[in-house]
């Protein structure tokens, strides 16, 4: 994951149109319903997007930390900069242990950044600015202090047992595949209550979703109708490539040298990029649709035409 910091970043059309503009102009599901200039354009196309990180934006009560308030209070300011829309990073309740990117509440404002009366009001102003507000929503793993992750290690009869990768491992002391975190450790933490590995492909404190349950998928649904909701213009989905993992966990194939971290390189082939990330993206894309919202996504690839299935054949994945 790249560092979190805050840069204004224009629409890459102007750029890139001969790599996907074709891609963004092509309508879409529910494209019939959206919001479109003179020239068929939808809003996200020309606009200028300004990703923020809160805790160093802006503090209102000076106890060091920047807060929801302090971004509504820098409203004008962004105005004038020509912004039209802000990317939050993820504001959520969270232990921090990668910078919010744990996140242990979805529904909820970690108090270090205000409340969700505070959110709220910091939409309101900023739509009569003209600018819409863009929330960082983490879909691959939660934090380990999350309810449903405290109920799934707590049995292995619980009822959220499933919503994450649990597997015995291949024998004593041996975790069940050779998949590594990319943050440098091995991507499966035994648990010795119930005995069993869980599945990480970042810290060890964020376990990785099973997104082959419906109940999974639905609850994350549930939690960006919650946001729409309340205003929230569209998500920038992060680590998607990461949403599937081979079912039959496969071992990956070793590849030559070593990686950062000095271990053998391994090609991520069963724990990444799995054909079922489009599938999941094209039902997320349906329900932003119903909010004339838009998704960015952050995705990793190799050339143009990978990057292109991201899209979707008729254009109905991420904006």
């Amino acid at each position: 994951m790249w560092p979190k910091s805050g840069k204004i970043f224009r629409r890459w059309l102007q750029v890139f149109t001969p790599l996907v503009g074709l891609v963004l102009v092509q309508p879409g599901i529910g494209a019939q319903q959206r919001a479109v200039d003179a020239d068929g354009h939808q809003w996200w196309q020309h606009s200028v997007f300004y990703e923020l990180y809160p805790r160093s934006f802006a503090d209102s009560n000076n106890d060091g930390i920047g807060d929801l308030k302090g971004i509504t209070a820098k409203l004008d300011y962004l105005k004038e900069l020509g912004v039209d829309a802000i990317r939050i990073t993820p504001c959520f309740p969270s232990p921090q242990v990668d910078f919010g990117y744990d996140v242990s509440d979805y529904v909820n404002i970690d108090p270090m950044y205000g409340t969700l009366a505070d959110f709220d009001r910091l939409v309101s102003e900023a739509k009569k600015r003209g600018i819409r507000v863009i929330l960082d929503f983490v879909v691959n793993h939660t934090s380990d202090q999350h309810a449903w992750f405290l109920d799934s290690k707590s049995s292995r009869t619980a009822a959220h047992r499933d919503w994450y990768i649990w597997r015995d491992g291949k024998g004593p002391d041996q975790p069940p595949n050779n998949w590594l975190s990319t943050f440098g450790s091995p991507g499966w933490q035994y648990d010795p209550g119930t005995k069993q590995y869980y599945y990480h492909y970042f810290y060890p404190e964020q376990p990785d979703l099973n997104w082959r349950n419906p109940a999974v998928e639905k609850a994350m649904f549930d939690v960006t109708r919650f946001w729409y909701e309340r205003g929230v213009a569209g998500f920038r989905l992060d680590a998607v490539d990461t949403l599937y993992e081979d079912p039959q966990l496969r071992e990956n194939p070793g590849l030559p040298g070593k990686d950062k971290f000095g271990r053998p390189n391994q090609d991520e082939v069963y724990n990444k990029k799995l054909p079922e990330v489009h599938a999941a993206l094209q039902r997320l894309r349906k329900v932003a649709d119903e909010y004339d919202a838009v998704l960015i996504g952050e995705t990793w690839t190799k050339d143009v035409s990978q990057l292109q299935e991201y899209y979707g054949k008729n254009g109905n994945e991420l904006h």
